[in-house]
């Protein structure tokens, strides 16, 4: 009876050893997803209402460890900077060194002549209550929130060294989504796509919480064999104990 590739208590051993193996692997995805996402990423707070829409005073957000060499257009980043108060705050990029950056054209921002469709502001159609320009510096960024109407960013600073940019080294990492409440993931503006350097990429979190849950399928999944195998294999006895009766 060795030889029928059964176990003791009915259930197949390739099966058993395929449910472990799926346990194995689904726990190396889930500790992986985690280990990867906590290297990557780091936890935010939003200080402000000034990114209204996008995201909330409170809301905690994912934003992903880059360089400010990696910074496009759009891209909305935690930054630090002594002349806004030398707390980490989080805007949108839309100017970057060698832009000029003007409002408002019937309502929208412009770069280098290029009028803007922004649909992320709280307000459609407002680029700014008040119309300004700047030139911004290379190796800078201009920053504005998404509640133009309060927001304190770049156009506070305007007569600040820079016209209101910040280094792009005061960039410590970029949002990719609103965690709490669940917010789901902030998308790259299709806006500045035409315009020399595009958008950035979009960060691994996708693939990270893939493999997370990925890995939540296969530990259950391989648990559950075990005791589903055993139930079938008490009902197949069952059932071929009631054959013999009957026979009887």
């Amino acid at each position: 009876m060795s030889g029928t590739g059964r176990t003791g208590d009915g259930h197949g051993r390739l099966g058993s050893k395929l449910s472990g193996l799926a346990v194995a692997v689904g726990c190396v995805l889930f500790l992986g997803g985690f280990a990867w996402g906590a290297v990557v990423y780091r936890p935010y707070t939003v200080p402000t209402g000034s990114m209204t829409p996008t995201v909330h005073a409170g809301d905690r957000v994912l934003a992903q460890r880059i360089d400010g060499s990696e910074v496009h257009r759009g891209d909305v980043v935690v930054f630090t900077d002594p002349t806004w108060g030398a707390v980490p705050m989080v805007k949108r990029v839309v100017g970057i060194g060698g832009d000029k950056i003007a409002c408002c054209d019937k309502g929208r921002l412009t770069i280098n002549g290029t009028s803007i469709e922004e649909p992320y502001l709280h307000t459609k159609n407002l680029a700014s209550v008040n119309d300004f320009t700047a030139d911004v510096p290379e190796g800078q960024l201009f920053l504005l929130g998404d509640e133009r109407a309060s927001s304190l960013d770049s156009r506070v600073h305007l007569d600040d060294p820079g016209q209101g940019s910040v280094p792009r080294s005061a960039v410590q990492a970029r949002v990719d989504a609103v965690a709490w409440p669940m917010g789901g993931m902030i998308g790259r503006p299709q806006a500045f796509a035409a315009l020399p350097g595009g958008v950035s990429s979009p960060g691994p979190l996708r693939l990270q919480l893939g493999a997370v849950v990925a890995g939540v399928v296969l530990i259950f999944g391989g648990a559950a064999y075990g005791p589903i195998a055993a139930r079938s294999a008490r009902s197949a006895q069952s059932r071929r104990a009631g054959v013999t009766t009957g026979a009887h």
